[in-house]
């Protein structure tokens, strides 16, 4: 089973910028779908960017413009390169991976926006 390992999550003043990375034990092929979520207390875990397996990037208003979601195949690697950052992207962020037939997440990765 492949598992996910989310990294790269600290303290940011606002404005900022970080890099999430989350790291596959095994390759990632014949995907459906992957892509980054995030879940500050009490709120509902909510899409923050998409990637199709063909590569389209699909992003909500809050983040467009702001975030980028990539992936490295030879290292099996998928990031969130997160600009411009506010204290309302506050959040844990999760890294997600979905096949046809089943779906992988990773355990989480807390980012503090504050100053």
């Amino acid at each position: 089973q492949v598992q996910l390992v989310e990294s790269g999550g600290g303290l940011v003043r606002p404005g900022g910028s970080l890099r999430l990375s989350c790291a596959a034990s095994g390759r990632i092929f014949s995907i459906y779908d992957l892509g980054w979520y995030r879940q500050a207390p009490g709120k509902q875990r909510e899409l923050v960017a998409l990637m199709s397996s063909s590569g389209v990037t699909t992003y909500p208003d809050s983040v467009k413009g702001r975030f980028t979601i990539s992936r490295d195949n030879a290292k099996n690697t998928v990031y969130l390169q997160m600009d411009s950052l506010k204290p309302e992207d506050t959040a844990v962020y999760y890294c997600n991976v979905n096949w046809i037939t089943h779906s992988v997440w990773g355990q989480g990765t807390q980012v503090t926006v504050s100053s």
